[in-house]
């Protein structure tokens, strides 16, 4: 018979013919498998970690996000909330996980751009230890002042700072938080000097604000929206580098006398360091798809925002840009908190 003629295959011992065979069919398995674990993403239910507690804006855009995506990329998206320290326990969670695309982080500045300088153990580094899946908004705060306090403008709260130094009181969430470096920022390019009451929380700052036991605070706006619109509260100037939507006619700190003044709030989406280029190109086009969304832009608007879908890397420059300036504030002013 031919097999036999050749005596190729006759001398080759039966060892060494399945051995080759086991080999082949090895290669062929991982050949096949390789692009159906790539298409197969996500294969199981994405994990969105918000590292403050439920109910807050952080969580409710997460949630918002995490409806529109999982429809998105056919897959469940869960929310979970893991709270403490200034973000830090969430963001520390992120950084250690697997970077395989399925838990992601949404964040805003004082968990990229404050938190690592202003505690002593943040146990990340936002520039090394994400990868961006992107940008979601920018939102702006606004100055609020009781009605009692005699300033209808930036220009009238300087001047009546510099008349009487530390005669006014600011209250805020806590001592390093968005609304402390805010006004410490403004009072730092102002050239005024003002006295800093801290409460654990906004609800407390804002019964004593609107009972006239401080004077004023800078703020997000939802949180005051109400009390602006019922006369509780008068509103002064908002942070953005343009006018809100929602109250036109209040004018930026930049038209009030302090150009160059922008204290915004950025919100984004991480990934851990490492993820496949690929998944988060991905996962960046369904989040972009959520902002193009009729709902999500009007829910975000509503918040005093505005959404800022883009490419992966813009996200990283905005961290890298915003860490730079609110880290160096922190320094500034040797806030710690340990």
């Amino acid at each position: 018979m031919t097999n036999l003629q050749s005596g190729a295959v006759s001398t080759r011992r039966p060892g060494t013919v399945l051995a080759l065979l086991l080999g082949l069919a090895v290669a062929d398995l991982f050949a096949a498998a390789a692009p159906a674990r790539g298409q197969a993403y996500p294969a199981r239910p994405i994990m969105i970690i918000v590292p403050f507690a439920a109910g807050g804006g952080n969580d409710v855009l997460a949630r918002l996000l995490a409806q529109h995506m999982g429809a998105s990329l056919g897959q469940q998206i869960v929310v979970e909330n893991r709270a403490g320290a200034g973000g830090t326990v969430g963001a520390r969670a992120v950084a250690k996980a697997a970077p395989d695309g399925y838990t992601l982080m949404v964040g805003h500045s004082g968990v990229f751009a404050i938190a690592p300088s202003l505690y002593a153990t943040p146990g990340y580094d936002p520039r090394k230890d994400f990868s961006p899946v992107g940008l979601i908004g920018s939102f702006q705060q606004v100055l609020v002042v009781h009605p009692s306090v005699p300033v209808h403008s930036v220009a009238e709260l300087i001047t009546l700072a510099k008349r009487e130094p530390g005669k006014l009181i600011y209250a805020t969430a806590g001592v390093g938080s968005g609304s402390h470096l805010s006004t410490e920022l403004f009072a730092g390019m102002a050239g005024i000097r003002l006295t800093h009451v801290p409460y654990r929380g906004t609800g407390a700052v804002l019964t004593d604000l609107i009972g006239g036991r401080v004077d004023m605070m800078i703020t997000t706006l939802p949180s005051v929206i109400a009390a602006i619109r019922n006369g509780l509260l008068r509103a002064v100037a908002v942070t953005g580098e343009s006018r809100s939507p929602l109250f036109p006619d209040l004018p930026t700190f930049a038209e009030s006398g302090v150009p160059g003044y922008v204290a915004v709030i950025h919100y984004g989406m991480v990934a851990p360091a490492g993820l496949d280029r690929a998944i988060g190109e991905r996962l960046n086009t369904a989040l972009s798809a959520a902002l193009a969304d009729t709902q999500v832009r009007a829910r975000i608007a509503d918040e005093g925002g505005e959404a800022l879908p883009g490419p992966r890397d813009r996200q990283m420059a905005d961290i890298d840009a915003e860490e730079t300036k609110w880290s160096a504030l922190v320094r500034k002013l040797r806030i710690k908190v340990e």
